[in-house]
């Protein structure tokens, strides 16, 4: 393509030392290569890595130094792969990998990855433009739950009254069917809030995609793709629905973080 490839931090050395045999590049993603790192940008490891970038034409490789020897997953790796992907999505676009993807250095990200994805890349990346991930997520207040789905479900209110006060296993029949018309209630309010939400925040996404629940009370739990500038729009939104749930719901807005949830870069050997 006539686009001379550099990777920022020095060049890479012709020849490997003993100890240099074992380090390859863990990729994190893929950003445009005009980017400029922070300071305290870190990776992965004890010490944390030093964060490069591997940059062929207009995207650039997320990288840093690991140890092949040892295994990935440690104590604090995927925290620091999401930190380091966040902060760089509240910069820019970024296209994220999976976690654990590994190369065996700059030279093989841009012959096996940047080389033959960069239109990919690069389109992706201008699509991604001033947008970044945002959670939603949402839990019933215990007591409010309880008291709706007691005033709501005649049956429910007769199972809860018929085992106040009696032994679990004399009440065994009538305390799974009650745990039963709990559980398909609350399924059917997480339904119906999710879709509340949802279009009580349409204006400010692109698009959503509802998470499955982390919790079994959870009210709802969505990701978004929204433009970063509109984030206090955002949350003014969520403020509104939020005093129409007081009470009920306790609303939460994570964010800006990188896109996990609707774009994945081109994995190496994929």
């Amino acid at each position: 393509m006539g686009r001379s490839t550099k990777v920022s931090g020095g060049s890479v050395p012709k020849q490997a030392t003993p100890r240099q045999q074992n380090i390859a590049s863990y990729l994190y993603g893929v950003v445009p290569a005009d980017l400029k790192l922070a300071s305290d940008d870190r990776g992965l490891g004890d010490p944390p890595g030093e964060v490069q970038l591997v940059r062929h034409g207009e995207v650039a490789a997320l990288v840093s130094d690991v140890n092949v020897d040892e295994p990935l997953g440690q104590p604090g790796d995927l925290l620091a792969y999401e930190r380091l992907l966040d902060s760089v999505a509240a910069k820019g676009p970024v296209l994220p990998f999976r976690f654990g993807a590994v190369l065996a250095g700059p030279e093989a990200i841009v012959e096996e990855l940047l080389t033959p994805f960069h239109d990919e890349f690069l389109g992706a990346l201008r699509d991604l433009e001033g947008q970044a991930e945002y959670i939603v997520k949402g839990r019933y207040v215990e007591s409010a739950l309880m008291r709706e789905i007691l005033a709501e479900n005649p049956e429910a209110a007769g199972l809860r009254e018929a085992i106040r006060g009696q032994a679990e296993d004399v009440t065994r029949n009538e305390r799974i069917r009650l745990g039963e018309l709990i559980a398909a209630t609350i399924e059917a309010k997480r339904d119906l809030d999710t879709r509340t939400l949802l279009d009580a925040l349409s204006s400010h996404y692109s698009t959503a995609m509802v998470r499955p629940p982390s919790h079994e009370q959870d009210a709802v739990h969505v990701a978004m793709l929204a433009k970063t500038g509109g984030q206090r729009a955002l949350e003014k939104a969520l403020g509104e629905l939020g005093e129409t749930w007081d009470g009920r719901v306790s609303l939460r807005l994570l964010g800006p973080l990188a896109p996990y949830d609707f774009v994945i870069a081109q994995e190496p050997g994929a």
